[in-house]
């Protein structure tokens, strides 16, 4: 058995036929879920190359049963017999999750791949010396394939590492490269920034039932006209400003509106939220 006797022992008998492990994740929740499930269905890992570690038996079962995952409730065994381990669990909890890691699993050399919002590449670097570390921040639309992550690479990460890790995020929207100094507004922009825009549109919905509008049909609209929004915006390269521009006739219901949003301080507002999710941000990581 040589150096993997800990996988043996340890490992569950549904994951001893198959050790050929690429990718390790501890923690299978949401963001976790929302990643490998898109891996495998994109056929970038096959299940028997996953194996997921999680607390709990019921969510080890689903992600088994609806997945074909292997999984695991030993961390340890999670990291040590992958080529990346995927962090995907709460920064509340990465103290906890560090003591729990096996030595086998901490010195090996797999990249380490992080989407804990506020844990920064200083404090990965501490808890896994001398590894290739990528710090990440997805978002939620990536359940639906729709998402945008940032990633900043620590010293030790080679082009491949990073690759790697772009090939991941990629199968669940887009990625981008940014240099870490940054990735506390990126999630306060991005990462965050569903919450607002989920604010905005039930107030959107509220106000269409306010002015007679049945709730369902109030509820299309709204969520319409955010998403065919976005992708106008997107595919046609214009400023914000221009569109607002282009909708706004001289004395018309567009302008009467904005002109109400500016009294209200919708711009500041959203400006504030951001600048506050920036602080809770550098919060987590200190």
């Amino acid at each position: 058995m040589n150096g993997n006797w800990l996988f043996w022992l340890f490992c569950p008998r549904r994951v001893r036929n198959r050790v050929s492990i690429k990718l390790g994740t501890i923690g299978g929740g949401v963001m976790g879920e929302a990643l490998l499930s898109r891996l495998v269905a994109q056929r970038l890992y096959s299940p028997d190359e996953i194996l997921v570690s999680d607390p709990s038996v019921q969510r080890r079962e689903w992600l088994s049963q609806q997945y074909g995952l292997q999984v695991t409730d030993n961390n340890g065994l999670a990291a040590s017999a992958s080529d990346i381990v995927l962090l995907a669990v709460k920064p509340q909890v990465f103290a906890a999750v560090v003591r729990g890691l096996s030595e086998q699993g901490r010195e090996k050399s797999s990249a380490i791949v992080s989407i804990m919002a506020g844990v920064t590449l200083s404090q990965l670097a501490e808890a896994f010396p001398q590894r290739p570390i990528i710090r990440a921040m997805p978002n939620t639309p990536a359940t639906v394939a729709a998402g945008i992550a940032a990633l900043a690479p620590g010293p030790y990460v080679q082009p491949h590492h990073l690759e790697q890790a772009k090939k991941i995020f990629q199968a669940v929207g887009e990625a981008i490269e940014v240099p870490e100094n940054l990735m506390d507004a990126v999630t306060a922009l991005s990462g965050s920034g569903p919450g607002y825009l989920a604010v905005a549109v039930e107030a959107l919905i509220d106000g269409g039932v306010a002015v007679g509008l049945p709730r369902a049909i109030a509820t299309k609209l709204a969520l319409q006209t955010l998403h065919g929004t976005a992708q106008l915006l997107q595919e046609t390269d214009l400023h914000p400003a221009q569109l607002k521009d282009r909708v706004t006739s001289p004395g018309g219901t567009t302008i009467a509106g904005i002109a109400a949003l500016e009294r209200c301080g919708f711009r500041s507002a959203l400006i504030e939220a951001v600048r506050a999710a920036y602080q809770r941000s550098r919060e987590l990581g200190s």
